[in-house]
């Protein structure tokens, strides 16, 4: 077990796989010790394990103390509970200079084996020998080994170091490995249960993840139909067993641990050491543990609490040192219990509140059809309800209600106390009929009060405030959508997108039985490799075993399948990838970020978020202009519109509301209108909310208030491409419309706002396509507007496209060089001349 061979191990910091040398003996004790970090693991009472070397320097069993020979065998972990120091010795291990005989170190186990369990006839017995096939084996007599393990019942494993499978065969075999692999074989065939593995087979294996099954205690517990106190002889009383059907299962907690402070002896001595030596002081740390103190503190004579002192933090040192002076150590015992009521609080009684008087057991208080059992209500861990196996006639009773409820499709709530002083629990039992017996699994429910229901709008039918049905909305998905939504699902099944079977059925692609928890497996594989290994800058964390990442990627034929759905839907949907935001500081308080499109639909709308100083001046100068243009609201309703008006324009305030401010999504969810709250100088800056904004359907930005809109909602950093496409809309469309002169100054406001934000926000292509587009609105377009482009190139570079240079500076990309850019404003300058 001394030679050394090169073995593959993962490359630290996730780097590329290295390789590093190591004997057989370390890279098969690995085996080993994860077997046995697998028991400390399950902390199973029953789970015992020994070490028994064969080849050893020194001779150590039972047999050579009593009748001598079994040479060069030693008991080198004697059987009993593994723990830290059981890893601690196998690592410890080396290879030796001499060999020795495998069967009579077979022959110690079994002797060790069957003494330690003499009294123990029902445990499960296994040895496990690993070997590399190399030192000569004795075979005479090995029958009666074989006939001695099958009557003691042993489970015989053989480990060896580059033995055959059909995955692996070793080209330079020696004729003594041969000889002694092919009696191995020989050697297993003739047991009940033997069998041969090779040792980079088995460890895959053992690192494979796996579900702990453990056998559940059964509880006695009885199971009663009416009330047997009242009314007897209409009740039924059988008695049942419980056990756990499902266990939760969590990762395994750590331990905290922290530098330990060291005492002024350490100190001093750690002092000296490092003047000797000249080596740096070692880090000691201690594992931390939970302590609870009380302390009273006692108020100072005639003090009083102060305000504040321009000292600032030495003044509140000192108050913190002079309160620590009047604390009072409390112990325990002399504390009682009180719940808090109001502002003051009522001491408990030392013996508790009484509790209801309750009754072990599970009583049925009614049944209901599976059909309306909601699976949400399911909660906590599932149980099995056995009749008692010690009773035939409480067996057909119980079976006899099992099968009459599930005929009648029913399942049964039922209310179970677990101890005569326990807290009864609610629960459903649901029938169950397996092959060879049946039973019933109950599951907990919640209680009444423990239900919170919340109501929703409903998402299908749009109301507005008329009372009008929205039948098209960008909130409701055309026939379109919904078949090609359809479609995508379809495409997606993966009830036939596993392996093939037998006869060439394609099987479901997931399998709850063979999908596991990452957290826990993961976890655990990375303790138990910290565990075996010395260093793990040398032996870092291999990667997770495959058959935990099973599930992590969809199939490729599904997503081949899917990929023309996937196409037909962005199109549809108009899907576009929106780029990731650095999210900013906001400088006014916490707020929730709206959803996109939030204010569309009215849900009880109320006041948005407080606005910055700079947003209310600014809208508060915009509102104010607006409202030198437009007349009185009670003239403007009783006067007719001129026939050449458009009904979009700023000079008017309609009658009523646009459409899309009104819908709601619940006629039921109206609210009476409240008050106009009385007028404060922080209001009189802002506009009045109800103010009609004028958003196009599907916009976020309206006419009335662009560019406070596109302020509004950029600050929200979630619909920066939203506003951006908007705003350029309501520009354009601006322009264009009667009276469009009195709003260039603003327009061009606008446009500087939104160059400046497309560039720092990567909306550069956005910004480059509207300026296309609005030269081509301005001066190709009917009625169009010359005078307004003549004033943005006027301006020049500042409203031109954004170049590859100015784009890099931002961190962006752009399409259009800057010699591109200054063309392009050289042929806008000329364009009268052209």
């Amino acid at each position: 077990m001394g030679k050394t061979r090169q073995v593959s191990v993962s490359g630290a910091d996730g780097k590329d796989s290295e390789t590093i040398e190591m004997t057989n003996l370390e890279w098969s004790l690995q085996y080993v010790m994860l077997k046995i970090q697998e028991m400390i693991f399950n902390g199973r009472k029953t789970d015992k394990c020994g070490v028994i070397l064969f080849g050893s320097e020194e001779t150590k069993n039972i047999i050579n103390e009593e009748n001598g020979g079994y040479e060069h065998v030693s008991d080198y972990i004697p059987i009993a509970h593994p723990n830290a120091a059981t890893l601690a010795k196998l690592q410890a291990l080396e290879p030796s200079t001499v060999s020795g005989d495998p069967i009579d170190a077979l022959i110690v186990a079994i002797e060790t084996q069957d003494r330690e369990l003499a009294t123990k006839k029902t445990w499960t017995r296994k040895i496990c020998i690993l070997t590399d096939g190399e030192n000569p084996i004795e075979v005479e007599d090995w029958e009666a080994t074989a006939n001695k393990m099958n009557a003691l019942n042993i489970q015989f494993t053989v480990v060896g170091v580059d033995f055959d499978d059909d995955d692996f065969q070793q080209e330079d075999k020696s004729k003594m490995k041969r000889a002694n692999e092919e009696f191995y074989r020989q050697f297993t065939e003739h047991l009940e249960s033997g069998v041969v593995g090779n040792c980079d087979y088995v460890l895959t294996e053992v690192s494979r993840p796996d579900v702990k099954e453990v056998r559940s205690t059964m509880t006695g517990n009885v199971l009663r139909i009416g009330d047997t106190d009242v009314r007897p002889h209409e009740a039924l009383e059988l008695m049942v067993k419980t056990s756990k059907c499902t266990a939760l299962s969590r990762p395994k907690s750590f331990k905290k641990f922290a530098r330990r402070k060291q005492t002024d002896e350490e100190k001093a001595a750690a002092k000296d050491r490092m003047d000797e030596d000249g080596e740096e002081e070692e880090s000691h740390f201690a594992q931390l543990h939970m302590r609870s103190e009380y302390y009273l503190e006692e108020e100072k004579p005639g003090s009083t609490k102060r305000e504040g002192s321009a000292d600032g933090d030495a003044d509140d040192a000192e108050a913190q040192a002079e309160r620590d002076k009047r604390l009072i150590k409390v112990q325990k015992e002399e504390l009682v219990r009180g719940y808090k009521y109001g502002a003051s609080f009522a001491p408990a009684p030392e013996e508790g509140f009484p509790k209801f008087p309750v009754r072990a057991g599970m009583d049925i208080c009614g049944f209901f059809p599976q059909e309306r059992f909601r699976r949400e209500m399911a909660m906590g861990e599932v149980y099995y309800v056995w009749a008692d196996p010690a009773s035939p006639m409480q067996q057909v009773a119980l079976s006899s209600i099992v099968h009459a409820m599930n005929e009648t499709q029913v399942v049964a709530i039922t209310r179970w106390v677990k101890t005569e002083k326990g807290e009864p629990k609610m629960g459903v039992l649901w029938p169950t009929v397996f092959e060879e017996i049946d039973c019933f699994l109950w599951v907990q429910m919640p209680f009444a009060d423990d239900i919170r229901n919340f109501t929703f709008a409903s998402l299908e039918n749009l109301v507005t405030k008329k009372g009008e049905v929205v039948k098209e909305h960008p909130y409701l998905p055309t026939n379109e959508q919904m078949d090609t939504m359809e479609k995508f699902v379809d495409a997606m099944d993966l009830m036939d997108a596993g392996e093939k079977d037998e006869d060439g059925n394609r099987l479901p692609w997931f399998d709850t039985t063979l999908s596991y928890n990452p957290a826990i497996h993961r976890m655990k594989q990375a303790q138990f490799h910290a565990a075996i290994v010395k260093d793990l800058n040398t032996h870092p964390l291999p990667p997770p075993h495959e058959e935990l990442l099973k599930y992590f990627e969809p199939p490729r034929r599904v997503l081949k399948r899917a990929r023309e759905a996937i196409e037909e839907c962005k199109s549809t949907f108009n899907v576009r990838e929106v780029p990731k935001k650095v999210a900013r500081v906001r400088k006014d308080e916490h707020v929730r970020a709206p959803d996109e499109d939030e204010e569309m639909l009215l849900l009880d709308r109320q006041a948005g978020p407080s606005q910055t100083q700079a947003q209310r001046a600014t809208q508060s100068r915009s509102f104010a202009q607006t409202q030198t243009q437009q007349a009185s609201p009670s003239r403007t309703q009783q006067q007719k519109k001129p026939a050449g008006n458009d009904s979009d324009s700023v000079t008017e305030i309609e009658d009523d509301e646009d459409e899309d401010d009104e819908l709601l999504l619940d006629t039921a969810a109206r609210r009476p209108e409240r008050a106009a709250p009385l007028p404060t100088p922080a209001r009189s800056l802002s506009p009045d909310p109800r103010v009609d904004r004028n958003r196009p359907k599907g916009r976020i930005v309206g006419y009335t208030y662009p560019l406070a809109d596109f302020r509004k909602n950029i600050e929200r950093g979630d619909v920066v491409t939203k506003a951006v496409e908007d705003l350029a809309y309501i520009v354009k469309e601006v322009v264009v419309r009667p009276f469009a002169s009195k709003r260039f100054d603003e327009m061009l406001e606008c446009m500087h706002e939104l160059r400046k934000v497309s560039l720092e926000e990567d909306e550069i292509d956005a910004w480059n396509t509207f300026i296309r587009e609005l030269k081509d609105t301005c001066l190709k377009s009917k009625p169009g507007n010359k005078v307004f482009w003549d004033k943005v190139r006027g301006i020049g570079r500042p409203l031109s496209y954004i170049s590859e240079s100015e784009a890099t500076k931002a961190g962006g990309k752009s399409a259009i060089s800057e010699s591109e850019a200054q063309q392009s404003q050289i042929i806008w300058m000329h364009l009268d001349d052209l």
